[in-house]
């Protein structure tokens, strides 16, 4: 295992374990017809990803994916199995130290290749289309919207998945060229239900969601939501109670690691840099206080 003090886990080490693959974050293993889903505390910017870990962050993504998968259970079925280390095949448990609260157990799903956003605010990448174009994914917007406003609606934004680099927001009839008009209807109509639902209970916990993305694939015939869900790393969350339209927002994620990389005027090029302690811990404060505020619980 490959970690450092605090017990951060950059990569993981499972002998007899078949590795299926790595991400930007997580690593994924193949046991017994199932995959095995392992968050460490590899944090990515600006497409790299960065010597330092960032403390608990894997364990946030998991729980608070956790969290979700239960919450929308009876809106859309999910591929998690359990994410209880004892309750995992041999020889899983005897990594527990790697393991506990980082990681599930989930069914196998072929993956739908459209990343499906929904946003209920004007910001990022929707932002910049809007400035230039008056449009978010060729949807045309009233005009005078400031930067971090709210949308008369919330929008279903696809993007096309991309192996490295920005994914690559298309319109929706790129979504119907690619699986159909029948399914890409489901995805938007589910992906809008899901984001519904959630943006309301999180309005209650003070936090707003302001845009997310989702991934679905089918367990057999059956359309479930995979992989993380409503998390840091894959929403923009932003305090309601400092929640201000007319410019970027504070937001629960990564940004005092951007700050930083910015400050030092890194040229976004390998290798990537580490970052200074201050900056690793106020990052983890920031995920963990997701966590808190959105479930009521600590880590």
């Amino acid at each position: 295992m490959n970690s450092t003090r605090n017990d951060i886990i950059l990569h993981t080490e499972l002998p007899g374990v078949e590795r299926y693959g790595s991400g930007k974050v997580r690593d994924v293993y193949s046991v017994d017809g199932k995959l095995l889903i392992v968050a460490t505390d590899r944090i990515s910017a600006f497409d790299y990803i960065l010597a330092t870990g960032i403390p608990d962050k894997g364990k946030v993504l998991t729980q608070l994916s956790i969290f979700w998968f239960d919450f929308l259970r009876d809106l859309v079925p999910n591929h998690l199995l359990t994410a209880q280390v004892d309750e995992f095949p041999a020889p899983l448990p005897r990594y527990r130290d790697q393991l506990a609260g980082r990681s599930m157990l989930v069914r196998r799903a072929r993956m739908i290749e459209i990343e499906c956003v929904a946003r209920g605010y004007l910001a990022g990448s929707g932002w910049k289309e809007y400035q230039s174009h008056g449009t978010v994914c060729g949807i045309e917007l009233p005009r005078g919207l400031k930067e971090s406003d709210r949308l008369p609606e919330p929008l279903f934004t696809p993007a096309t998945k991309a192996q490295s680099g920005h994914d690559e927001n298309v319109p929706f009839s790129a979504v119907v060229d690619v699986v159909g008009e029948n399914l890409a209807r489901q995805l938007r109509d589910l992906t809008l239900s899901i984001y519904s639902k959630a943006a309301k209970y999180a309005e209650t916990r003070g936090i707003i969601i302001a845009d997310t993305k989702f991934e679905f694939g089918f367990a057999g015939d059956q359309l479930i939501l995979g992989d993380e869900v409503l998390t840091p790393d894959s929403s923009r969350f932003w305090p309601a109670d400092t929640y201000r339209p007319g410019g970027p927002q504070f937001s629960y994620d990564k940004q005092f690691v951007r700050d930083y990389l910015e400050s030092i005027h890194w040229n976004k090029q390998p290798p990537a840099p580490g970052l200074p302690e201050d900056v690793a811990a106020k990052t983890s404060e920031k995920y963990r206080q997701a966590y808190r505020e959105l479930t009521g619980r600590s880590l």
